[in-house]
């Protein structure tokens, strides 16, 4: 049995105040014992102060991007073994904003999952369609390529020490989302694939879904044999709804 995840990605949103209202009320909310994974992704420069919040609980931090390379002069950027230090366990990586706004091709998100994997730190590798391409039929296509990336250049054993995100680009942050059908068909798509390298793998790695991700719908696609649990943008802001989500997880 695979243990449910539920991922926060915080994205560009937060203050010290926020942040610390946002931590204290997912800790007074969750049981001391939960049967699934949780992990909150701010910003860069709230990491060290959330990983200081968060401290000996249930929650694991992570990032939201990661440079690919180890260190040097990369201004702007933070290395795996950086992350690591302020108390990252994961990092979020080909996220679709990442790919759309900053131009990062599938060869480059290969080459940032290896990073972080040579610092212990676990990657939720993100893939996903644009509605163009969904409406073209290419969504295997398009998952199958940005997975290939991955797997050609890390093996497919990296996977035992990674999570895999289906995002569909149409709904994030649109308020849509795919039905639970539509999911799960991405999912065992992913997995059949895996599983074609490995089965044992296949059968192991966790499957996050992170489209619009939200309370009203959590319940139904966890539900779902091949979806492990979520990433979850707009609504991880929001502890009652986070909770929610988690809780929907804890069913599963």
């Amino acid at each position: 049995m695979r243990r449910p995840l539920i991922a926060g990605n915080w994205k560009m949103h937060g203050s010290r105040a926020e942040n610390a209202e946002l931590i204290e009320a997912l800790l007074l909310g969750l049981p001391d014992q939960i049967p699934f994974d949780i992990v909150v992704c701010p910003p860069f420069v709230y990491l060290w102060e959330v990983a200081r919040l968060l401290k000996a609980s249930s929650i694991g931090l992570g990032a939201q991007s990661v440079c690919a390379e180890q260190v040097g002069a990369f201004t702007g950027e933070s290395s795996a073994a950086m992350l690591k230090d302020v108390g990252c366990k994961y990092v979020i990586v080909g996220h679709s904003e990442r790919r759309a706004i900053y131009k990062e091709d599938d060869a480059l998100v290969a080459r940032k999952f290896l990073a972080t994997q040579s610092q212990g730190l676990i990657p939720i590798l993100c893939v996903g369609e644009t509605l163009e391409e969904r409406e073209r039929s290419q969504t295997m296509q398009v998952v199958s390529r940005q997975l290939t990336a991955v797997l050609d250049l890390a093996g497919v054993t990296a996977l035992r020490a990674a999570v895999i995100a289906y995002e569909p680009v149409w709904a994030i942050g649109t308020g849509k989302n795919a039905t639970p059908e539509q999911a799960q068909e991405v999912h065992a798509y992913i997995r059949a694939a895996i599983a074609a390298r490995d089965a044992k793998i296949a059968a192991d790695v966790r499957i996050l879904y992170g489209g619009s991700v939200k309370a009203a719908n959590a319940r139904e696609l966890f539900a779902m044999p091949d979806v492990d649990g979520g990433l979850v943008g707009g609504a991880s802001l929001k502890a009652d709804e986070f909770l929610k989500i988690c809780a929907a997880a804890q069913s599963h």
